[in-house]
């Protein structure tokens, strides 16, 4: 059995965008027992992680260590058209990942007790 849906997810510049209720519900909904949930975002300046969403301040403390690493308006950017966000995020992009893959198990994600699933921008 396979399913496919998409998943429209704003945001509102850089940051980290958890959307891992919306990907339950989707599970939820298909009924399946055990399976993969494969995600993958269409965006070339977007990406996808599992990260810690107990705590707010493991959000807020990678957010800041990303913009660190990868800031805006760096002088070597020349793709500076869309935005001073737009080439960290292709950055971030590249660093992180475009598709996960979550196990199903009785018919839930398999994420650990404080991981979530997040869309980074």
């Amino acid at each position: 059995m396979s399913h496919s849906e998409t998943l429209l997810i704003s945001s509102n510049g850089q940051g980290l965008y958890e959307f891992t209720r919306q990907v339950e519900s989707i599970v939820k909904n298909v009924n399946l027992d055990i399976g993969i949930c494969h995600l993958f975002v269409r965006h070339t300046s977007c990406s996808l992680i599992i990260q810690e969403n107990a705590d707010p301040s493991a959000k807020h403390d990678l957010e800041r260590w990303l913009n660190r690493l990868v800031p805006e308006n760096d002088p070597l950017y020349t793709h500076i058209y869309e935005g001073a966000d737009d080439m960290p995020a292709h950055i971030k992009a590249a660093l992180t990942a475009t598709s996960l893959s979550i196990p199903i198990v009785d018919g839930r994600l398999a994420l650990g007790t404080w991981q979530g699933v997040y869309f980074t921008h």
